[in-house]
């Protein structure tokens, strides 16, 4: 048995735990990281990034299509495609696959250039600086001074739905080899309508089963009406106020019965089910209860430096509360390197972005108008759509409905929050976010000279929009 003894342990290498490992690395600590598949975990390996990847595919394919010739008129732009168009799904999984896989090796080069030493196999803690990992070559005992735990969350699995063939979750549906002729929803969350949305372009059929009475129940309708008049004309059938019963899988597909608005029981049948109703924190199967560890409900209780009430072990990202974000854990991870390294600082952003990668995307960062009223703030909110913005028109994305929306306090104009949907509002969510993070007021934005012809436009006309002057409406 070799024993390792080290100054620090990460549990997990997820975009909290390699980001932790890799900083302490940098900061010249002896640093471990253990981790039992692959460099990158579940937001590199099977959620953001290969989610991402299929969503890009899937709308390439809706893309092509949409130059083809049908009953006799051309396609868009001049563009017309005369042949059969063909979608081989094995072939772009694998391109997914590869794009995984690049970046996973990516993240082994950076811990290797950092000297992080990393062990193969799954922790198992007998108390809380100690743990045991089972590798290929025997097993090794691993004692450190400071332990960081990075383990992250696992899909939620319904008991009266178990995973079968035909029962998946994300994981699956980022695996499929053939696009299901219907696929069925169980959740119309962001994890459940980013699939949805993306199979629907790759030409199935899609029905969500929703209990309540609105897609994305975390945004507002205002933000999610873009989103609901794409899945209406793609004729994607959502019913509300629906709780799944039961399942019957068998060869061919499976049949799901679920209660209706009015509780009557129906039944409906599907190639693939699909359930999506979030993720949990991953504290079982590793010795958590060994560790003397205060928890908070069903995460890990950590104060503001991300120390849990063992002293010397830090929890960050999926284990220590919601927001479940890579980006977050991220942070968390570079935070807690630094407060090992002899640094005192608390994780304390003033707001988490937030993206919904849908058919428009959707963006918030902050309070809604909704969040400032429940304060008792006394606001501005003013918006501005993209169907007025010239790069928004040039790339046929200005007449989905999408908008950036500002709320400020009305009496100093500070911004309180930012939101947008609309095609690629993704890559404006770092403008957002920074602008909360500095403290900046509606005329910060306003008099910051925009490039034109852009979408970021659009962020500065809805500052301006708010102050009572926006140009282009």
């Amino acid at each position: 048995m070799e024993i390792i003894s080290t100054h620090v342990l990460v549990i997990g290498s997820g975009p909290g735990g390699y980001v932790a490992a890799i900083r302490a690395g940098q900061l010249g600590l002896d640093t471990v990281i253990v981790e039992a598949d692959r460099c990158g975990g579940t937001c590199l390996i099977r959620g953001c990034i290969p989610s991402k990847a299929l969503i890009h595919g899937a709308s390439r394919f809706e893309e092509i299509s949409a130059h083809a010739v049908k009953d006799g008129e051309d396609g868009k732009l001049g563009i017309s495609i005369k042949s059969d168009i063909e979608l081989d799904l094995a072939k772009m999984m694998q391109w997914k696959d590869s794009v995984v896989d690049k970046l996973s090796h990516g993240v082994s080069g950076l811990l290797k250039k950092n000297s992080v030493r990393r062990i193969e196999g799954w922790a198992q803690f007998k108390n809380a600086k100690s743990c045991t990992v089972e590798t290929k070559d025997g097993v090794v005992t691993i004692n450190a001074e400071h332990v960081i735990l990075a383990n992250g969350s696992i899909a939620t699995e319904l008991p009266f739905l178990p995973y079968s063939n035909n029962v998946i979750s994300s994981t699956e549906a980022l695996q499929l080899t053939e696009v299901p002729e219907h696929l069925l929803i169980i959740g119309a969350g962001y994890i459940g309508l980013e699939m949805g949305i993306a199979y629907r372009k790759l030409g199935a059929k899609v029905t969500f089963i929703e209990g309540l009475d609105k897609i994305l129940p975390i945004y507002d309708k205002e933000m999610t009406r873009p989103v609901a008049q794409w899945l209406k004309k793609n004729a994607v059938e959502i019913i509300f106020n629906a709780m799944a019963q039961s399942v019957t899988d068998g060869d061919n597909g499976v049949e799901l019965t679920y209660l209706d608005a009015d509780k009557n029981k129906q039944t409906i049948s599907a190639n693939k089910l699909l359930v999506t109703v979030g993720r949990k924190p991953n504290t079982q199967g590793w010795g958590l209860e060994n560790m003397c560890i205060d928890m908070d409900g069903n995460f890990i209780k950590v104060n503001e430096r991300c120390q849990t009430s063992m002293s010397n072990v830090w929890a960050i990202g999926d284990l220590v509360g919601e927001p479940m974000l890579a980006h977050k854990a991220s942070a968390q991870g570079e935070l807690v390197a630094e407060n090992i390294s002899g640094l005192n600082r608390a994780f304390d952003p003033v707001a988490i972005p937030a993206v919904c990668f849908t058919e428009p995307e959707i963006v918030s960062v902050g309070l809604t108008p909704a969040d400032a009223k429940e304060l008792g703030i006394d606001t501005i909110v003013e918006k501005f759509p993209f169907a007025a913005i010239g790069k928004a028109l040039a790339m046929e994305a200005g007449t989905d409905g999408g908008f950036v929306r500002f709320t400020a306090r009305a009496d100093n104009h500070l911004i309180l929050g930012i939101q947008a949907v609309g095609a690629h509002v993704a890559e404006l969510s770092n403008q957002f976010a920074l602008a909360l993070e500095m403290g900046c007021v509606l005329e910060d934005i306003a008099n910051t000279i925009h490039v034109h012809p852009t979408l970021g436009e659009a962020t500065m006309e809805a500052a301006m929009a708010s102050l009572g002057h926006a140009i282009h409406i």
